[in-house]
């Protein structure tokens, strides 16, 4: 690691001061609102946007994924949170030279047949440029920031300070698991490397699903802070949402299995359900399927888990109460009252609702994307107010985040299909020590630990 790649004490020390400046005056203002007894949410939830506008970098991405997480902030603050835009300002070609030879050496532009230094999109953490190798194979390079490593550090003990005073104010989650999830996941997504075995894991995961796409990876063209990876030509997604129904269903299938299939025959999820993520390759002139773009936000579970998963579908489809416990106690869920197990059913009904439902339809019905969820999560804190609190396992949180991310993409794309016989495709032969056999296969190829 190059010297100025270093965890340093006054990169985080700077940091501190700029995100602790933004986030505690208007933490500050909430909390003295509240104890004064009067909160006026949708100002204090603006006053938090603009506080963490001007703030690029992993605090960004934490802000956007809290978004995400149904009630787990109140809904104005996730509806502003969700406006801020995750793009970073591009770093300039002279600096993206010196970042390139840091990672490279002086000698690395002999390495590309060519390199574009002005970036085709930028991020939170990196930013993204075309390029080619010698023999002309299209790339897409993944360049990482200066000093990310400081700025997440940094970043994660502000989440740290949020989520205390969240606990404080709101007890009814307890949100200490939750916040050691986030610190995991945001600091891995800061090693290319691991990365790079992710990709690995996914075309291992999903070889011989024709309509989802994984891109090959360039070690030699690769770092712990850089990732070369093949071109892959799509399109937003976003743009076929007035397509076709058979197109709009097609490439919702196509989520479907991008998302399940790694799940239900290896563990593993894709965290991330941004938009972005994703885009659509046609042939012929019509869209065929998804490319999975970016992983650096990878969920490696226990098979137990998606035993818990499976346990929790069939205990709700047969009103199998016991199987029901299980699966919750399964994910580490503890002192589960009656009342508790009822509000967590309110819950899973909600998620497993198309999964249980044998016909065409969509994942629901008469609902925004933004708002997919938010009812039932206040129902759900509402209830938990009264009887919890509970604290969420830390496996239980990208999993919560990306079946509700999926969700919002199938009513992005208004598709229709019938969820749960696709679901039961994916389970058909389930078995935990198939799973295990199968996992522990595709994690040893691809260079990564089996799960404990």
């Amino acid at each position: 690691m190059a010297d100025n790649e270093a965890n340093r004490f006054s990169a985080r020390a700077v940091r501190y001061a700029r995100v602790g400046a933004n986030m505690g005056g208007v933490a500050a203002r909430i909390a003295g609102a509240r104890l004064l007894g009067f909160e006026d949410g949708a100002a204090n939830a603006a006053a938090l946007a603009q506080a963490l506008g001007g703030l690029k970098g992993p605090i960004m991405k934490v802000a956007q994924l809290l978004a995400t997480i149904p009630d787990l902030i109140p809904p104005e603050y996730a509806a502003e949170l969700q406006k801020l835009q995750s793009e970073a300002p591009p770093m300039g070609a002279a600096f993206v030279k010196r970042r390139m030879q840091a990672e490279l050496g002086p000698d690395w532009e002999k390495r590309f047949g060519s390199f574009d230094l002005h970036p085709a999109a930028a991020a939170s953490l990196g930013q993204v440029h075309h390029a080619t190798t010698k023999d002309g194979a299209r790339l897409a390079c993944k360049l990482q920031y200066p000093d990310m490593q400081s700025a997440v550090e940094a970043d994660l003990v502000q989440l740290e300070w949020v989520f205390a005073l969240h606990r404080r104010m709101d007890p009814a989650i307890d949100t200490r698991e939750i916040a050691k999830e986030i610190g995991e996941r945001v600091r891995e997504e800061l090693d290319y490397e691991r990365e790079a075995k992710h990709v690995a894991l996914y075309a291992l995961a999903l070889s011989g699903i024709e309509e989802v796409r994984v891109p090959e990876v360039y070690p030699e063209l690769s770092t712990k802070r850089l990732l070369s990876l093949s071109w892959l030509d799509g399109e937003k997604i976003l743009q076929f949402t007035q397509a076709e129904t058979v197109i709009r269903n097609r490439l919702a299938h196509a989520m479907f299995k991008a998302w399940w299939h790694p799940f239900s025959h290896a563990a593993v999820i894709h965290g991330d359900p941004h938009l972005g993520n994703y885009t659509v390759f046609s042939e012929g002139g019509e869209a065929q399927g998804i490319n999975l773009l970016d992983y650096g936000c990878i969920r490696i579970f226990h098979p137990r888990f998606v035993g818990g998963v499976v346990d929790l579908y069939r205990g709700l489809q047969q009103d199998d109460r016991a199987r029901i416990v299980h699966a919750y106690e399964t994910w580490g869920f503890k002192n589960l009252s009656n009342e508790l197990i009822d509000i967590l059913n309110i819950w899973a009904r909600f998620i497993y609702g198309p999964l249980l439902d044998d016909r065409v339809r969509t994942v629901a019905d008469g609902v925004k994307p933004s708002e997919y969820g938010r009812r039932q999560a206040f129902q759900v804190h509402k209830a938990l107010k009264e009887k919890g609190p509970v604290t969420v396992p830390r496996e239980f949180v990208f999993m919560d985040r990306a079946a509700v991310g999926l969700g919002a993409v199938f009513l992005h794309l208004r598709a229709e299909l019938n969820y749960h016989r696709l679901f039961e495709e994916e389970i058909e032969h389930f078995s935990l020590e198939a799973l295990a056999r199968r996992q522990a296969e595709v994690l040893t190829a691809a260079g990564l630990q089996i799960p404990t």
